[in-house]
């Protein structure tokens, strides 16, 4: 039986049975399971806050408490020898063994949210580990672009999780223009035609959000994502029941807001499910990881229909692409975000590739210089 077993469910514990050998388990529980075996002293924590000093971890809804990192998860982050990437290190929503108020290991991620760090070199970012639900929130109000909701679903279908978007202010937005929703809902209909859930809510109103329920089931866990100002923080108040994320007002020139939100957190909501805030993010870059083709399945289509296989989608003959933009079956904006995207997508896989590449050299380099220094003073 694992201590605590009840709590842990409340904060999104995945296995199914309290025993530490259910019948009929998957692969990836029996990776936990075999590292909880290789640390029996240990018991699960989920980082519920990350900061730059360190972490906050959880074993019960109501019980937080600081721990000791691993010593590689505090050194700068690199690819050279003892030192770990950022996405490599714990966030928000990863599993912990710890032992006392310290950290042994990490326990493998199901999912992972993850974008392209700012700067020159090539870094991942973590947003959050073990989701399974991804609501991306987007004001309706000068906040709204669906080009900027696309790059989000890239972002988040690579990570393996289901994404909903929810739009929020419907109440500001019918009681200003009774088109503004209607006109929306059909500027995302290619994304609902895929698949994606897209619901509009006032974010203040609990009947509204209700429609929120079927993601946030108990034991699920989901994370919002958005800019600042989408109404985040809002909408995890009206959630909990209380007021306890703080808010702030938007500029009326551009709909942006302040970020009230500084860190990621995960909190317990009253249905069993949890729910992760964070920051406002500007930048949104690929990793490199994400697969275009399958959140623009619509252009993807028109494109096999093309007389050339090689098609530019330019000024050829035969262009199935063109036909459809022509004749306003196919959004030119989202035709143009496709091809941004793919070429953002393309240049960072390659980044990724020369990173790994270069990680491999360094590991074939390190192995030959042990050998030699072994041979030549013996085995050290």
């Amino acid at each position: 039986m694992i201590p605590g077993f009840d709590a842990l469910q409340a904060i999104g514990w995945p296995l199914k049975a309290s025993s530490p050998v259910p019948v009929g388990i998957s692969a990836q529980d029996q990776v936990w399971l075999d590292l909880m075996a290789e640390h029996p002293k240990a018991r699960p924590a989920r980082v519920i806050e990350q900061h730059r000093s360190g972490y906050i971890v959880s074993d019960g809804p109501d019980h937080g408490f600081p721990v000791e990192s691993l010593p590689e998860w505090q050194r700068p982050p690199g690819y050279r020898k003892g030192t770990v990437t950022i996405d490599q290190r714990p966030g928000v929503g990863d599993w912990l063994l710890v032992e006392g108020r310290k950290a042994v290991a990490l326990l493998p991620r199901r999912s992972a949210i993850k974008r392209g760090a700012a700067g020159e070199h090539y870094q991942q970012q973590l947003i959050a580990a073990n989701v399974d639900t991804v609501f991306v929130v987007c004001g309706l109000d000068a906040d709204f672009n669906p080009r900027r909701i696309e790059r989000y679903l890239l972002l988040v279908r690579g990570g393996g999780v289901e994404p909903v978007v929810v739009l929020t202010k419907a109440d500001q937005a019918e009681a200003s223009d009774a088109e503004v929703l209607p006109g929306a809902m059909a500027a995302l209909v290619e994304l609902a035609a895929q698949g994606v859930a897209v619901r509009a809510v006032n974010a203040r109103d609990p009947d509204s959000v209700a429609a929120l329920e079927p993601w946030l089931q108990p034991g699920c866990t989901a994370v919002l994502v958005g800019s600042s100002g989408a109404g985040k923080s809002t909408l995890t108040n009206t959630l909990l029941g209380s007021e306890r994320m703080k808010t702030g007002e938007v500029r009326e020139s551009d709909s942006r807001g302040r970020h009230t939100t500084t860190h990621r957190a995960l909190i317990p909501l009253p249905t069993g499910a949890c729910l992760i805030d964070t920051p406002g993010m500007r930048e949104l870059k690929p990793t490199g990881e994400e697969d275009v083709a399958e959140n623009f399945s619509d252009v993807e289509a028109l494109a096999e229909q093309c007389r050339f296989r090689d098609c530019k989608h330019a000024r050829e003959p035969g262009c199935a692409v063109r036909e459809a933009i022509e004749a306003g079956k196919l959004d030119p904006q989202r035709f143009a975000n496709y091809l941004k995207l793919s070429d953002e997508v393309a240049g960072a896989a390659n980044r990724l590739a020369n990173r790994r590449a270069q990680k491999a050299e360094e590991k074939v380099a390190n192995k030959s210089l042990s050998k030699r220094l072994d041979e030549k003073y013996g085995k050290h």
